[in-house]
């Protein structure tokens, strides 16, 4: 037999988490600078990341084209 634990399900957990920061944002201010200042370094992670891939495939293509040509 399964011991039955009293752990609250994974929907439970996001509802409380939300109710509780649902409780939280009525006492606080959204900074909208803060807010935008995220954006923009999401924005450049998202960038850089899109750079360093296209670099791998870029290099990818070339040394197999190396290879190829021998």
């Amino acid at each position: 037999m399964i011991p039955v634990l009293n752990t609250p399900m994974n929907s439970e957990l996001k509802f409380k988490e939300h109710y509780i920061e649902k409780e939280n944002a009525e006492e606080t201010k959204v900074n909208v600078n803060s807010l935008v200042s995220r954006l923009n370094q999401e924005k450049k992670r998202e960038r850089n990341s899109n750079i360093a891939l296209s670099i791998a495939a870029v290099s990818a293509v070339t040394v197999f084209g190396i290879i190829l040509g021998l």
